[in-house]
Parts: C-alpha cells; structure tokens; sequence
C-alpha cells in the first residue's frame, strides 16, 4: 500500500535517474570514501624517507553501503560501494619507470553495485567499476578505465592523460556490438588534474579547514570541470570507527556547469586525524536522499583511528 501512495511513487524512470546519479557522484569524489588496511609493517614502509607518507599506501580496501529516503520510505538499501588501493611494480623498460624513482605506480579501483529493494522492486541492476593508474611520486593521473552497466546497457571507456602535452584523450566503446561508432572527447588541461577516483585520495592529502574553500579540476569522460570544495564545519560523529571528530566538505556536483546536470547536493563527512578517513556522504536529489555510509574496516585501522580520537 505504501508503495501505491502518492507521496511514495516513483516511476521506474526516476529509480534509473536517481541512481546513476548516486553511482556517478559517489564514484566521482566520493565519496569518496576510504579507510586503510595498515598492518606494523605498511606502517615501517610508509615512512621510509623514499616513499610517499599518505594514508591509504601500501594496499587499502573499504567497503560502504548506500540506503534511500523518500516520504514513508526509510533507510532502503539500495547499492553497495568497495574501493581498493595497490601498488603495481613498473616494468623495467616502461616510461613510467623511467621517470618514477619509487618503481611502482598506483591503482585505485572502485566498484558501485546495486542490491536489495532497489532490484527487488522493479528488476533493474546497475555495476560501475573504474580503474585508475596514478604515478607514485607525483600523484598524477596517467589513465582511467570504466565498465558502466546499467540492465542489458553496457559501456566501456578509457582516458588517457598526456602530461607533456596537457590533454586527456576519451574513447567509450560498445563491448557487445564492435561496429557500434566510438565516442571520443579530447579536451584540454593545466596540472594539476585528477579523475573521479584520484580525486577523492587527493582530498584526503590536503589539511580541511572549516570556513575554507578550494577548485579541484577533475576530468570525467573527456571533459574537464574545476569543482570547487567548501569545507564547511567540524563535529563529532558516532562513525564505523567511534565516536570521532570529522569534518564536512561540500563538493559542488550538481548543476549546469557540473558533472551532475540535475540538481542535488553531496556532502562528505572525514575524520580530522592524519588518517582524514571518509566515513560518510550523503546525496540529496529530488527523487529522494542517498545516505552512504562506512560499514567495514580493519581491526588494525579502527584501533589507530580509535586511539587518535579521544
């Protein structure tokens, strides 16, 4: 009955809308959201005089949960979030290595799939997976791949940045028919860059004043945006990992000149210790709100983080 209601319907074309915007922004800076798998031993790697000191190096995997809002309907589980970071060791010929004294560049991985009411209800899925390749020592984005299926729908693309020149080169192709047209986008722009991945790691770097506000240029899909970041206070939260002091940063997505065409809000919440772990987000849309939130993390992480928040 509730379902049947005027103030709980929604056409099966609004759930398609609202959740690729779900997907799209949670794997655009979302979310954007990470907690590190650090052992004693990444710890002693870690802070090596050679070796990047950041949060999420060596390896780290976070797993999160989205649930949907609207009117009578609470807390739906609708998709589920796993981002993962490792080291790749450079072969010894490649351009990469030539240039990069750490031997390694990094991947960064991300996953948004649908589950639970979502599918029950009207039988549609959605899977996005991107692969991210960003160089060690820089911290620049050299190529972004993605398998974006939505039902019986699926695309795969690629973006390929050229530093030297400052252009990024897209091409999305049809796996399941070869003699579909490509779609390509070339677009210049000044370092430095990110994707949607290595932007949200690359949020994780930089110190989060309340009341302070900052561009991050972003290229998705060939096109670039400067996105600009407003970090906005800072509270406690009873999170995954306690009880800790966080603070909100809002990404301005949404819009005309955004990633997002429609309107919306997103909000990320992340703890303000030198992890800076995103512990949530949320996304509000007209079709309803999209609360995303950390449910899984190591023992060994949510000791450290613990004993940092007193």
């Amino acid at each position: 009955m509730i379902l049947k209601s005027k103030t709980t319907r929604i056409s099966k074309r609004q759930w398609g809308l609202s959740v690729r915007s779900l997907s799209l922004a949670v794997l655009r800076l979302t979310i954007v959201l990470s907690v590190g798998l650090l052992s004693p031993l990444i710890q002693a790697q870690t802070t090596a005089s050679n070796v990047p000191c950041r949060p999420f190096e060596p390896a780290e995997e976070l797993i999160y949960k989205a649930e949907f809002s609207r009117s009578l309907l609470r807390k739906i589980d609708v998709a589920n979030f796993k981002l993962t970071v490792s080291r790749i060791a450079d072969p010894p010929t490649s351009k990469t290595a030539a240039n990069d004294p750490l031997g390694y560049t990094l991947k960064l991985t991300g996953d948004a799939v649908s589950q639970g009411f979502f599918v029950r209800l009207f039988g549609l899925t959605f899977h996005q997976r991107v692969e991210s390749t960003v160089a060690a020592d820089s911290f620049a984005v050299q190529k972004t791949s993605r398998l974006d299926e939505q039902g019986k729908r699926v695309r795969a693309s690629e973006a390929v940045f050229d530093h030297d020149r400052g252009q990024v080169t897209w091409v999305e192709r049809d796996p399941h028919d070869p003699t579909r047209p490509e779609r390509t986008t070339t677009s210049r722009f000044d370092e430095p860059i990110q994707d949607i991945l290595s932007a949200i790691y690359s949020l994780r770097l930089r110190e989060l004043q309340p009341g302070t506000k900052f561009e991050m240029p972003i290229s998705d899909s060939g096109k670039v945006y400067r996105i600009l970041m407003s970090v906005v206070e800072k509270k406690r939260m009873k999170t995954a990992v306690g009880n800790v002091s966080v603070v909100r940063v809002d990404p301005e997505l949404f819009g005309a000149n955004g990633m997002v065409k429609e309107d919306g809000k997103f909000s990320i919440w992340i703890t303000d210790d030198r992890w800076r772990i995103p512990v949530g987000a949320r996304l509000k849309t007209e079709y309803g709100t999209f609360d995303i939130s950390l449910k899984k993390a190591s023992h060994q992480i949510t000791a450290s983080v613990a004993s940092t928040n007193p």
